[in-house]
């Protein structure tokens, strides 16, 4: 799909299955549930966040300008599959916006591709800018938060063909990138952050324990080789491809370049950056040690540039680490584990609120969670017990803004093709018709009556 014709019926089904969703829900709720729990906030403050993620390479389909894009289609490659047309969201967009508002949420993050914006260095695209300003129009005109992201991992295949973040410019072009959105679409932002996960490389590869995974050969030699000669310069630098201690430096170097450009447009734009994060647990003697080495490179950093930086922190976990004297442990044995291979822990996201708070006073968003799985209850019960934790850290004074669940939709994973489902929504590979799961009618309904509410009895 991706025209018009298709809509009218699209949006015929999407409130069908909405109604129906809500019907179900109110039926099987258990009474009281949601007060009775120990220990968990009765409301949420008044204003609080509830919203859903996407990321433009993930689900817009044919970011044919970006280093992802390239690496993806060339042999030998670490992807599975290519992105192609991913969710068609580029064409469905407002589709998939007022769906997001009649479930009952009030947020939407996405990010603008930069590789659209600006296809070649310093050449911008109007027509570009034009469609990101309809998503935000989309946006307002469904009464939704628009939380916008600069960059979501993927970069311009000019700027990885430069050297990408370990580039001496690389600041000064990202802030060139962000200075001309602003200057274009600032006055319809609610929110914003720079930069996603830019500590990624350090929560992998920052202490000992996936040197036999698949991302453990992501630096292979080769596959740079290669994609530098496809960009014609003979470098390249992308995303994890790459020295990670000048791209750290590059990235801190980006985020306060760009905090500065968008501040200069738009002061009282609240504007922050989003950081990966795990629960690090210390299993056995020695192991406090290594769990420490592992926050001083992942985390603290950022924590001492979102002081000086920041007006709030973009918190993004999934599940626990384990942490042992010599790295990283795999999972509890006996533990359940989703489709990503991570334990089944949803009281991950308290744990990394608590710590974030203890070591950063910023407000807090959580700007990703969710969980990897095909059985759609396991993520309704995933959902219930991470909300949980969030009304836990609120009764606990913790100043935490918002809770954006990772992802809205079925997408692009990156590495793992289309296989892992993330989405609150089914996407049909084939047709791009959207399917609303329970999980989707779950959150918008605690999203609605602003609390937890208790979970269905088929859960």
């Amino acid at each position: 799909m991706g025209n018009k014709a298709g809509l009218t019926e699209l949006q015929r089904q999407r409130r069908q299955l909405l109604l129906a969703g809500g019907a179900a829900l109110s039926a099987t709720l258990l009474p009281n549930a949601g007060q009775a729990m120990s220990g968990v906030a009765a409301e949420f403050p008044y204003g609080f966040l509830w919203g859903a993620a996407t990321a433009g390479h993930q689900v817009e389909g044919g970011n044919i300008n970006s280093d992802s894009w390239l690496l993806e289609n060339m042999e030998p490659t670490l992807f599975d599959e290519p992105s192609g047309d991913a969710c068609d969201h580029y064409y469905l967009f407002d589709q998939d916006i007022a769906m997001l508002s009649d479930l009952g949420l009030n947020t939407f993050r996405f990010s603008i591709e930069w590789s659209r914006v600006e296809p070649e260095a310093g050449q911008f695209s109007r027509a570009q800018i034009d469609h990101y300003r309809r998503v935000l129009e989309s946006c307002q005109r469904h009464g939704v938060h628009a939380m916008v992201t600069f960059n979501h991992f993927t970069t311009p295949r000019w700027f990885a063909g430069l050297g990408g973040w370990e580039h001496p410019e690389s600041s000064r072009l990202f802030a060139r990138y962000c200075g001309w959105v602003m200057r274009h679409l600032g006055e319809w932002m609610s929110y914003a952050t720079t930069l996603n996960e830019p500590n990624l490389m350090q929560l992998l590869f920052g202490i000992p324990g996936l040197e036999q995974s698949k991302l453990g050969t992501i630096k292979d030699q080769e596959i740079i080789r290669k994609a530098g000669e496809r960009v014609g310069t003979g470098r390249f630098s992308s995303w994890v491809f790459g020295d990670m201690e000048p791209i750290r430096q590059g990235l801190l170097a980006a985020h306060q370049a760009a905090y500065e450009a968008i501040k200069t447009v738009r002061p009282n734009l609240p504007v922050g950056v989003s950081l990966a994060m795990e629960d690090d647990q210390a299993v056995g003697p020695g192991a406090e040690a290594m769990l420490e080495r592992k926050r001083r490179l992942a985390y603290e950093p950022w924590f001492d540039m979102a002081r000086r930086h920041a007006d709030f922190l973009g918190v993004q976990a999934y599940s626990r680490a384990r942490i042992g004297k010599y790295g990283r442990l795999p999972p509890e044995p006996g533990m359940p584990l989703t489709d990503m291979g991570y334990e089944f822990y949803p009281e991950a996201l308290e744990g990394v609120i608590r710590y974030t708070h203890a070591h950063l006073k910023l407000p807090l968003y959580v700007t990703e969670n969710g969980v990897a799985t095909t059985d759609d209850s396991r993520r309704v019960t995933y959902i219930h017990r991470a909300v949980a934790g969030v009304a836990r850290c609120l009764l606990s004074g913790i100043d935490v803004r918002g809770y954006v669940h990772w992802s809205l939709l079925d997408n692009f994973e990156w590495l793992e093709g289309y296989r892992p489902r993330f989405g609150l929504v089914a996407v049909d590979r084939q047709t791009f018709q959207r399917h609303i799961k329970p999980s989707a009618t779950y959150l918008g309904e605690i999203a609605r009556q602003n609390r937890l509410v208790p979970l269905p009895r088929s859960v």
